[in-house]
């Protein structure tokens, strides 16, 4: 059986590709427009955050402070960049976890933090930052997709209706 653990990352990651799908078709003056909330950047400065985040956390996760790096990304690189990343993160959940949460791990700059830490992170700073764009969205009059465990859990059929 698949831990609740690797249901929130699969949500995560079936949250960011439906968030990545739907901006993916947006003309260049949507996707660049200045927030109207007190949200920091526009929707492709906040998805190209978002993913370079998570491919951090799963580098932090995975690779000793010298052999971590980082890259600048295109936009349209977005889709796979967020698989590829989501999925080296849902690989990780699968092996046993005092292989990866046994010590603490050395952050680029300068602390040690507890492994359950980051794995919170990525769900949360995922979650904050899909928010603001819904809400971008919806100041731009485009309806955001519903991200939801309700709809995810939907989606993958573990909620049904029941006929009475």
């Amino acid at each position: 059986m698949e831990s609740v653990l690797h249901h929130l990352f699969e949500h995560n990651n079936w949250a960011n590709k439906k968030m990545i799908e739907l901006c993916a078709h947006l003309p260049d003056v949507q996707l660049d427009a200045d927030p109207r909330s007190s949200t920091k950047g526009s929707i492709r400065e906040t998805l190209l955050h978002l993913v370079r985040a998570q491919q951090g956390y799963l580098s932090l996760l995975t690779f000793p402070v010298e052999k971590r790096t980082s890259s600048s990304m295109a936009f349209g690189d977005l889709a796979e960049a967020a698989r590829v990343s989501g999925a080296g993160l849902l690989a990780m959940l699968e092996r046993e976890p005092s292989e990866f949460l046994s010590q603490r791990l050395h952050t680029s700059d300068g602390y040690l933090v507890e492994p359950w830490v980051v794995l919170i992170q990525a769900i949360n700073h995922a979650a904050e930052h899909r928010e603001q764009i819904s809400s971008m969205l919806s100041d731009l009059g485009i309806e955001p997709p519903n991200l939801d465990g309700w709809s995810y859990g939907e989606s993958e059929g573990a909620l049904t209706p029941v006929d009475l």
